[in-house]
Formats: C-alpha cells, structure tokens, sequence
C-alpha cells in the first residue's frame, strides 16, 4: 500500500480555542505547535501545512516555572547601529503577553515558508475575549 500525501484541497481546518489561564508556558508551546503542524492527525503530511487554526485566550495568565520570570531575558533589535535592546520575562509579560507566546511557539515550528505559514494561523489575545465566534472554534483541552 503507497502513503498518501495529502494535498491543500483534500482536507478541511477546524478551529480550536485554547485557554491559557494557569498553564506552563512550555507545555502550552509544544501542544499547540502540534495542532499547528497537524501531527494530531493521521493525515500528517510533513511538506504540506496541514494544521488547524489555533485561538490562545488569556495569553497574560500564563506561567513561567523556577525563576524564569526574572532570569529568562528576550533580546530584540532596533535596527539603529548599537540598538540591541533587552527585557525580562516579566516586564514583557506586562507589556505584550502575546510576543511570549508566540516567541515559545515560533521556537517548535520549521524555520522556512512553511513553518511562516503555520504560525500565522495561530491568534492570541490578552483577555478572554476574541473576535473569532463565527468559525465556531472548539475549546482545546490542554494539560
């Protein structure tokens, strides 16, 4: 029997909603990077994007364990000679919850177009709410 690869048209994405009140940053990241990438499914195609949409509510709820709070530390840019700026875990937790995120998930997914295309299907909000009722996400149970 051959392996079937799927392709984009034979199959259809669902949406699911993930509540990121009180869970471990890390773990989060690996359960979501797996639906994004679509190894859940027994259509896993590892050259095709065949993952689901992801919908993380609650991104500033989330926890860092030990001491990552004050020690881990995020690097970024300016883009000015000798602009390279620093913040720690909790100051951007503070700030932009949802850089932390997306910054853990980005780090599971392939470094190439297509894993640019698998983070873009991941959306994350700060609050509770989000703007995505129509698609009819179902709530991700994520230990």
């Amino acid at each position: 029997m051959k392996t079937k690869f799927m392709k984009k048209d034979e199959f259809e994405r669902k949406w699911y909603v993930v509540d990121a009140n009180s869970k471990v940053l890390g773990r989060l990241a690996t359960r979501i990077a797996i639906y994004l990438r679509g190894k859940n499914k027994p259509i896993f195609t590892p050259n095709a994007d065949t993952g689901d949409f992801i919908i993380v509510v609650n991104a500033e709820k989330v926890k860092l364990t030990g001491n990552k709070l004050n020690d881990k530390v995020y690097y970024y840019h300016t883009g000015y000679v000798g602009g390279i700026k620093q913040e720690t875990a909790k100051d951007r937790l503070r700030r932009h919850p949802d850089k932390i995120v997306r910054a853990a998930v980005w780090g599971m997914l392939p470094k190439n177009r297509l894993g640019r295309a698998m983070i873009k299907k991941l959306k994350i909000y700060k609050g509770a709410q989000h703007p995505h009722a129509a698609q009819k996400p179902e709530a991700l149970d994520i230990k």
